[in-house]
């Protein structure tokens, strides 16, 4: 079970990368959409981990 939703995932991820390049070439609307949605979580997660590695204490940034 969760390798299926593992693969879920990685599937997601692919797909939304594809389409981050296909919308910096001039792709339909839904695929601009798709792109901005994949930019704005990945915003996210560094954020996140921006906010876990201060509150850790470690010096890596």
């Amino acid at each position: 079970m969760i390798l299926l939703v593992l693969v879920g995932v990685l599937v997601l991820v692919i797909g939304g990368c594809a389409c981050v390049v296909w919308a910096s070439r001039g792709g339909p609307r839904w695929v601009r959409a798709v792109a901005t949605v994949t930019l704005a979580a990945g915003e996210v997660v560094r954020r996140s981990e921006r906010g876990t590695r201060r509150r850790d204490g470690s010096d890596d940034a």
